[in-house]
């Protein structure tokens, strides 16, 4: 699919971007994937990436100095502090998150955030949206924080890959301002974060998304598949029952 190509080639450049601190243009890019051994991107395909994802050279801009306070802003990895200790007994402890693409009727696509609870497997939080602007990992933190309401374990973990909304300043500081433990898997390992995928891959199967005509509809089958997955989906490794239901199970053991 264009829009998830897009973004994971959007992620190879802008990591040879924040290397040069934002001082290359799109010939720079072109040069720099040749000199990597990468396959490179023919000249007009980046040019539109940047114009897509908005990231331009800093050089002769007005004013240098503004862009060297926003260089200090940089996209930063945090230590996979996870390391796959995906078997939890106490609800709370892990979350892990993602986003996934959801291309629907008329070539539209909208983008999908979850949050789900390891231990129990719960999504406990998710946003959809059609843009993949930051507000949309913003607002899945805000639904997580709802639903703790202060209820937050004080080794509270979040977990993600290293895509560029989760290395961005502004998430990281909300997820310290939450009080949760940043932790990212290793660079292209799909495994660090493989039960958030497996959520996706068995969404992907069991809902006829592709089939939505418009972006309410679309929230309308998500919304009950998350109704059916947390509450009456049971599932053959948490004891033959629902998240929901291990969860409670969990809590009372």
């Amino acid at each position: 699919m264009r829009e998830e190509q897009d973004y994971q080639d959007y992620l190879l450049l802008r990591c040879i971007y924040d290397a040069f601190k934002g001082k290359i243009g799109y010939r720079g890019l072109y040069m720099a994937l040749e000199e990597l051994l990468i396959t490179p991107m023919n000249h007009k395909k980046i040019l539109r990436l940047m114009r897509k994802f908005n990231f331009f050279s800093k050089v002769r801009r007005a004013n240098p100095y503004k862009h060297i306070a926003k260089a200090t802003q940089v996209h930063r990895t945090v230590p996979n502090h996870l390391n796959r200790a995906f078997d939890q007994e106490e609800p709370g402890t892990v979350y892990l998150t993602d986003i996934t693409y959801l291309p629907y009727r008329n070539g539209q696509t909208a983008y999908l955030s979850c949050i789900k609870d390891v231990a129990t497997r719960e999504i406990v939080a998710y946003e959809l949206s059609t843009s993949l602007k930051m507000r949309l990992v913003y607002r899945t933190l805000d639904k997580l924080e709802d639903a703790l309401d202060g209820n937050i374990h004080p080794q509270a973990m979040i977990h993600s890959d290293q895509g560029v909304h989760y290395t961005h300043p502004g998430y990281q500081e909300r997820v310290k301002k939450i009080g949760l433990l940043q932790s990212m898997s290793r660079r292209g390992n799909c495994l660090d974060n493989a039960p958030m995928e497996s959520f996706f891959g068995h969404f992907k199967d069991e809902v006829d998304y592709k089939e939505a005509c418009n972006v309410r509809e679309l929230m309308e089958m998500i919304d009950e598949y998350m109704e059916h997955y947390n509450t009456t989906r049971k599932q053959w490794d948490l004891k033959k029952m629902t998240p929901a239901q291990y969860r409670s199970h969990l809590i009372a053991a």
